[in-house]
């Protein structure tokens, strides 16, 4: 077993740290204050060709894997940007996974060169709010019309849909009762996001507020049948391509965000003087920062191990996915949480810009799936425990 860091991986690191520090905490401040989209932030990383880490060469990508996007975005996540730099990327990075491997090749051509310029922008259109994580009981329907769709529905939780100019949207094709199986009968569209058929409103939240999130109403939307991600009816297990490599880079940016924390934390208490001594000599502070950092540390190996299996097809990507997603998750926000209190008073104050820091990690503990339901994904596919839902 070799632990040794692959040297593309750390080009990656290295590059994605250098263009990353040209945006400093108070530009990502400014921006979450202002809800405002971190466009040059976006244009840099795109003019590096980095939104094109998963694309396939033929495509105008580099086909480098979960791999190297992990690395980059725990890189991007431990900078000032924390979560907001994250997300401005990965959704453009692992959305169009499915399409990647589902899509028609007539779809790759068109849509995957201009994600991985960054020039096309993609929602993500699975949650709902009145299913919730029972993924199977979604209310968004599409019917056949003529040659295409007309669908009709409400998502929510679109990142990105303001910028969005397409939706990966799922939708049920066939109704629940009328499967053999509860994920049956659902498709994957990768259709437009017209507002002349979609009303997207933004939803005010605690916090990655430079990255906006959105409900999408649905209302007769048309969709060509050249638009079906894969085949009909199979959308759900499509989605998997999707899935399980956001929860794995969804792990290596709580990784990402800890170590920003834990990093101020540790500046901070060498520095700061109570008592005629600093306060990282006090056990109090130090203990709680010194497990933090072993937590991060565990917590990227299992990431790393994680976006392995995916690329390699070896494992059981799902539950190594879901273990990785909650302890990275469990890690990062704890790391936060730690460091404001070694801030004391001023980790509450926003200069400091820990408290946004804790804000962010706080998600990574309910998305993009709650720590309650990667636990039963375990219990239930890994330990052979009954289904308790």
């Amino acid at each position: 077993m070799n632990f040794q860091i692959d040297a593309e991986n750390e080009r990656i690191a290295s590059e994605a740290a250098r263009l990353a520090a040209g945006f400093d905490d108070d530009y990502w401040s400014e921006h979450d204050t202002r809800h405002e989209f971190p466009w040059e932030y976006y244009d840099a990383f795109a003019r590096g060709g980095w939104l094109g880490v998963l694309v396939p060469p033929e495509y105008g990508g580099s086909g480098l894997g979960v791999s190297a996007a992990g690395t980059l975005l725990r890189t991007v996540a431990a900078s000032g940007g924390a979560m907001n730099a994250a997300s401005t990327l990965h959704l453009s990075i692992f959305g169009m996974g499915p399409v990647i491997h589902h899509g028609s090749e007539a779809m790759k051509q068109k849509y995957l060169p201009p994600t991985a310029t960054g020039e096309l922008h993609v929602s993500f259109g699975v949650t709902e709010d009145d299913a919730g994580t029972d993924t199977s009981r979604i209310r968004t329907h599409a019917v056949r019309d003529g040659d295409g769709w007309v669908a009709n529905g409400k998502k929510v939780w679109n990142t990105k849909a303001q910028q969005a100019h397409k939706i990966l949207l799922l939708a049920r094709t066939t109704p629940r009762e009328e499967c053999e199986r509860p994920y049956d009968g659902m498709t994957l569209f990768l259709a437009d996001l017209d507002r002349k058929y979609c009303e997207v409103r933004e939803i005010p939240k605690l916090g990655r507020n430079a990255v906006n999130s959105n409900e999408v109403f649905v209302n007769d939307l048309p969709i060509s049948n050249d638009d079906v991600v894969g085949e009909v009816g199979r959308g759900f297990y499509h989605l998997l391509d999707g899935i399980n490599p956001e929860r794995i880079v969804i792990a290596a940016e709580a990784v990402g965000i800890g170590r920003r924390a834990v990093e101020v934390a540790r500046k901070y208490a060498c520095e700061r003087i109570v008592f005629d001594r600093p306060i990282g000599a006090n056990q109090a502070i130090s203990h709680p920062l010194a497990d933090s950092h072993s937590e991060l540390e565990a917590a990227d190996l299992l990431w790393q191990k994680a976006a392995w299996a995916y690329d390699t097809g070896a494992g059981n990507i799902g539950a190594l996915a879901n273990m990785a997603k909650f302890r990275a998750g469990e890690a990062g926000f704890r790391a936060c949480d730690r460091a404001l209190q070694t801030l004391g008073g001023f980790g509450y104050a926003r200069e400091y810009h820990v408290e946004r820091y804790w804000r962010e990690s706080r998600l990574m503990r309910i998305a993009p799936i709650s720590q309650e339901m990667a636990l039963n994904f375990v219990a239930e596919h890994v330990l052979e425990l009954p289904r308790s839902y």
